[in-house]
């Protein structure tokens, strides 16, 4: 495999703690690559130093030649002044970018519903997300960088950009780079992983699930290292302590060599220890949605609850995904109490005892000047844990916060471990029903892992809002989805039903979630269409006729591609009489394809009027 770039010996140290020490790796053509570790630990440093982004105190960074990095940073880049398509495609024509296939399905698959001619600043979140990566793909790289791009993303965005990335290069070219807490999107892309910890990167053959076997097989042997290591500390310190401490008759080397061991037992990882903590008695009734129905913002022309009936059982562990704007978190709120709906009611039963993990966290906001020991101190004194007594900081510090970290303001804390702390917060009240919206967001994988096992052991309702497949997958038995018609649908087939659903859906034209007009009405003139226009019949008939002409113009590139394959080799054979057969095939084909790309223009603009 070709090399495209590495680093050599990399180190970089903030303030006085080394983040990176004289770390080498490098990229080859076929690469797709996971970076894990916990927050914190140099993930994105790593990535932004390999993007040629920034610079290591020490060591260098370098590539091939002719390589071209393309790289999506975590933060917002675009400039919000500018319109969705200037964003995406600048100020090239209509028909540039619309005359390739590779483009329009990255348009359709990432930005179809969003408003082309909306300003980025009037965006939600998962739509500037979604518009950063569309800028990104549809050009040219050899290597691409991805900082957490499954962040704002629902279930159907991460699993189309799942599907890209695997089909984007054939197999032993191009490389990419991607720092995420999907789980499941790192099995499914990647062929390597690389974990960020201690200042050094380990790497492991294989997607996040052989990581996981790889890192508990080097740990297991690392522990019995480690058993043999202490068996000889505590001999070396039991015979330094034998006789008078003042006695110096003691061989010097051992004496070092007794030191040298101490000096080399590493510290301990900072591990997260989560346990199974109280719950208040939960009874035959918990919380009942019957016929409940909401209005968008009080428009009572538009439903985003219709009729809607949900019970939840003692002890039932629900998962609930949905397209951006379905009404997801409104679904918490509901069944939370906190909003009250059109029409329909919420019964709830006498022994519930809720807790929501909101998305923004905002809950800290009233106890951000207190330390992080004296939140959870707020609460209770001292907590049951698994049949031991426990002191607040004793409970958070098996939270992953350190002894010097319980005594940061919540102010300063990063946004993973806000959600630690708030986590922590609620399950101290001793909650039945607990309800997580989006709990993934800002974690990384270690505590991701430690929070699924203090889930799997919950004994109460569990509903979880999430993105995050592998989360859903592994903590809940059953889910359900919005797809943004005012209906909750039951989900026997898991995910995979939910991903079909919403393709069944699009196709037909159904509800979509989204508003505004996509990419493919780029040519039209306005973002909403004008009385007397197209009806869904003509819609549906246009975006069938889309899906035929990307089919056939598939079969055309490919076609293409062995004409000049084909030309190649004739020309240098000489044989100039098939040659020329071959060129008149060729034109052909232009001729054809140039043909449906104007019919793809067309069934374009009658779905962009």
């Amino acid at each position: 495999m070709a090399h495209l770039l590495g680093g050599e010996n990399l180190t970089v140290s903030f303030a006085t703690r080394t983040v990176l020490d004289g770390v080498t790796l490098g990229l080859e053509d076929g690469d797709r690559i996971g970076m894990v570790g916990r927050n914190g630990d140099g993930k994105s440093t790593l990535m932004r130093l390999l993007a040629m982004r920034s610079t290591p105190d020490s060591g260098r960074v370098t590539k091939r030649g002719d390589v071209n990095i393309g790289y999506l940073d975590q933060s917002d880049v675009l400039d919000g002044d500018l319109t969705v398509g200037a964003a995406i495609v600048g100020d090239r024509a209509d028909h540039e970018w619309a005359a390739n296939p590779k483009i329009r399905e990255i348009m359709g698959g990432l930005v179809g519903d969003v408003d082309w001619h909306a300003n980025v600043h009037a965006l939600s979140g998962g739509q500037k997300r979604r518009v950063a990566l569309a800028k990104l793909l549809i050009e040219d790289h050899d290597v691409i960088m991805l900082d957490e791009p499954t962040n704002h993303l629902d279930v159907e965005g991460v699993a189309w950009l799942a599907r890209h990335l695997k089909s984007r290069w054939r197999a032993k070219q191009g490389a990419f780079l991607v720092v995420t807490h999907d789980r499941w999107f790192l099995d499914e892309v990647c062929n390597r992983t690389w974990e960020v910890h201690d200042a050094m990167v380990d790497p492991f053959d294989g997607g996040y699930a052989a990581y996981v076997l790889a890192r508990a097989e080097r740990d297991r042997m690392a522990a019995v290292v480690e058993n043999k290591r202490q068996q000889l500390v505590k001999k070396e310190l039991a015979w330094l302590r034998r006789g008078a401490p003042a006695r110096t008759s003691k061989p010097k080397f051992r004496i070092e060599a007794a030191n040298e061991i101490i000096a080399d037992v590493p510290e301990p990882r900072d591990s997260v220890a989560l346990n199974k903590m109280a719950t208040a008695r939960l009874g035959k009734d918990v919380l009942d949605l019957e016929n409940v129905s909401l209005d968008f913002d009080g428009d009572a022309g538009r439903k985003l609850f219709d009729n809607v009936t949900l019970r939840l059982a003692p002890g039932q562990r629900l998962g609930i995904v949905g397209v951006n704007g379905a009404g997801k978190s409104t679904l918490l709120r509901l069944l939370n109490g906190d909003i009250t709906p059109d029409a329909g009611r919420l019964k709830r039963g006498k022994t519930v005892v809720t807790a929501v993990l909101s998305q923004e966290v905002k809950e800290l906001d009233e106890v951000k000047d207190l330390r992080v020991v004296e939140v959870i101190e707020r609460e209770k004194r001292s907590f049951n844990v698994a049949g031991k007594e426990l002191t607040a900081g004793q409970l958070v510090e098996q939270l992953g916060f350190t002894k010097e970290k319980q005594w940061t303001p919540v102010a300063d804390l990063s946004g993973g471990e806000r959600r630690r702390l708030q986590l922590l917060r609620l399950l101290v009240g001793e909650p039945n029903v607990l309800m997580l919206d989006e709990p993934t967001n800002d974690l990384d994988t270690d505590t991701l892992a430690a929070v699924e096992d203090v889930l799997d052991g919950w004994p109460g309702t569990l509903v979880v809002v999430s993105h995050d497949r592998y989360l859903l997958e592994r903590v809940t038995d059953s889910q359900m989805a919005l797809l943004g018609d005012g209906k909750l649908r039951d989900l026997p087939g898991g995910v995979d039903q939910y991903l079909e659903l919403r393709e069944a859906a699009l196709s037909a034209g159904a509800v979509s979630g989204g508003s505004g007009t996509g990419p493919t009405a780029a040519t039209g003139s306005a973002g909403t269409a004008p009385a007397g226009g197209p009806t869904e019949a003509e819609k549906r008939e246009a975006r069938k006729e889309l899906n035929r002409i990307d089919r056939q113009l598939g079969k055309i590139a490919q076609q293409e591609e062995k004409l000049h394959t084909q030309m190649a080799a004739k020309s240098e054979s000489g044989d100039f009489d098939a040659l020329s057969e071959l060129n008149a095939k060729l034109q052909e084909l232009l001729s054809e394809k140039e043909g449906l790309e104007l019919e793809w223009l067309e069934a374009a603009e009658v779905l962009g009027e």
